[in-house]
């Protein structure tokens, strides 16, 4: 059971009454809750399996607006349009562009809690996109496009005997090399080992995983599904472990491969304006909402997107950095129901229960230094357009706010336990199983409901689906509230029931089961 039990209560809104239920915590860390942590590692494993071999295209049903949902929408558009109407007209006190634009904030964020999916923006905010050019670089080799299918099944091949099988692919990719390192993953020359550049490929690996996954979609011509893992070498650079339906020949994946970066256009970080305690100063006046301003000389420092635009303006600019894959590739071939299958699928969840920088414990003094010294390169290296770091170099962040210090940034990036990678830990594609992971979940529940009901077995505390609740967080000093051991023995206790009257359910024959065996 979990350990870190959460106290709500639930409110009938019927009859006015109310009841303490203790819900898990749903973390997903086995060093803050191993039982929580261990649980969606094996919804995370149900979900690959589903995806990894199918054989008929997944079906994506999509619901129908509901009422709420149409109704948020609708108070958007008359929000929009007034927007633009008052962009129009110039109008700049009362009900002005910037008010309009804090109500389709608003609304967006309702739209969003109502469960809406997807992001909606203003005519203005398209009209003042920045756009840059798609020549591919000089030092890339060309990569041919093709017109990508809807389709997502893989190649099917046919043995000399007649039977066919489709085999999928689990491939592997590594970022390139910075310096030589030992078996432990420390640097044989500290000294010489390229931090900065470790650092900023760590930052910007999740762009560079999707620039892959885009790249290789319009080379072999079809929509590839993938469901990938993201985890550190012992050298603490972030690597791909991915599992996609239908095989790739090796030589088609080094071609993409090859042929993939990802250019960041941000302004440049190679000279250092502010340090120490000379820092930028906050004004209030500055701007529509504040600013930063230089305290020796009391100038207002460049925006974020004069930044862009200078850098823009600059026929000869180069982007800050250039992220690739290293040369070295894995793919290994995997067929359906297989010993490698289940091994790799564990190998692909086993790390997902630990936090980047715990799937390799630093054990020696050359470990740990190597660890400071990556963490001391991303202290100050921008995580993000609304970076405080960005001061240091004289630029106000995007939205900056009062109180920014450069070294200071609360990303989740610059944390010593994420070693620069803020990015997701597992990524899953759109059709990778036809379901989310909140519908593998209830799929296991109705299935342990369908053999409960088949059995006869009534359901321990059932929900009234008629029943209209609300949920709110009950305060420890409540007094219906228990103490954290009595929770944990009640939860075990519960524990205790539903799985013995799961094991009651499962041995007890069901008609179509006593059927089926007498057939036999």
């Amino acid at each position: 059971v979990c350990i870190r039990p959460v106290p709500m209560r639930r409110v009938d809104l019927t009859t006015g009454a109310g009841e303490v239920v203790y819900v898990p915590c749903g973390h997903t860390l086995a060093s803050v809750c191993p039982s929580c942590a261990e649980r969606k590692r094996r919804l995370r494993a149900v979900q690959c399996r589903q995806g990894w071999h199918l054989t008929t295209e997944p079906v994506i049903t999509r619901a129908d607006p509901d009422v709420e949902q149409r109704a948020w929408m609708e108070l958007r558009a008359h929000a929009t349009a007034a927007r633009d109407q008052a962009s129009a007209d110039g109008t700049a006190e009362g009900e002005g562009p910037e008010f309009w634009d804090a109500v389709v904030r608003d609304l967006d964020h309702e739209l969003e809690r109502s469960g809406v999916r997807g992001a909606l923006k203003t005519g203005d905010e398209s009209r003042g996109r920045r756009t840059r050019s798609t020549r591919r670089r000089q030092d890339a080799p060309d990569l041919p496009r093709r017109p990508v299918d809807s389709r997502t099944l893989g190649k099917v091949f046919r043995g000399r005997d007649g039977k066919t099988f489709r085999p999928s692919l689990f491939l592997t990719l590594t970022l390139d090399s910075y310096g030589r390192v030992r078996s432990d993953g420390a640097p044989v020359d500290p000294d010489g080992y390229d931090y900065e550049r470790a650092a900023r490929d760590a930052l910007h690996f999740s762009k560079l995983v999707d620039r892959f996954v885009q790249n290789l979609r319009r080379f072999v011509g079809y929509d590839v599904q993938y469901f990938a893992t993201v985890e550190p070498q012992r050298r603490l650079a972030p690597h791909l472990h991915m599992a996609i339906r239908g095989t790739i020949s090796r030589a088609e994946l080094r071609q993409v491969v090859a042929a993939t970066y990802h250019q960041v256009w941000w302004p440049p970080t190679d000279r250092v304006v502010f340090e120490g305690e000379r820092l930028p100063v906050w004004d209030a006046a500055a701007g529509p909402e504040g600013g930063y301003l230089d305290p020796a000389t009391g100038e207002v420092l460049p925006t974020w997107d004069e930044a862009l635009d200078a850098l823009g303006a600059d026929a000869d600019a180069e982007p800050l950095h250039v992220v690739r894959f290293g040369r070295q590739i894995d793919a290994q071939g995997v067929l359906a129901d297989s010993a490698d299958s289940r091994k790799l699928l564990g190998y692909l969840t086993k790390y997902l229960v630990k936090g980047v920088a715990e799937c390799h414990q630093a054990s020696t003094d050359a470990q740990r230094e190597h660890l400071d010294r990556m963490a001391e390169a991303l202290r100050y290296e921008p995580c993000s357009p609304t970076c405080a770091n960005w001061l240091r170099y004289g630029v106000q962040p995007k939205n900056p706010r009062k109180g920014m210090t450069p070294g200071f940034c609360k990303g989740k990036a610059h944390r010593r336990e994420h070693l620069g990678y803020g990015g997701r830990r597992v990524l899953v594609s759109r059709k990778w199983s036809g379901k989310t992971l909140a519908d593998h979940k209830a799929d296991r529940k109705a299935w342990v409901l369908a053999r409960l009901a088949e059995a006869g077995i009534p359901v321990t505390n059932p929900t009234d689906p008629t029943a209209i609740h609300i949920w709110e967080r009950a305060g420890p000093g409540d007094p219906d509230v228990k103490p954290t051991e009595q929770r944990l023995l009640l939860l075990i206790g519960e524990r205790i029931e539903r799985r013995c009257q799961l094991d009651a359910a499962t041995r007890t024959p069901t008609p179509e089961l006593s059927a089926t065996a007498e057939a036999a």
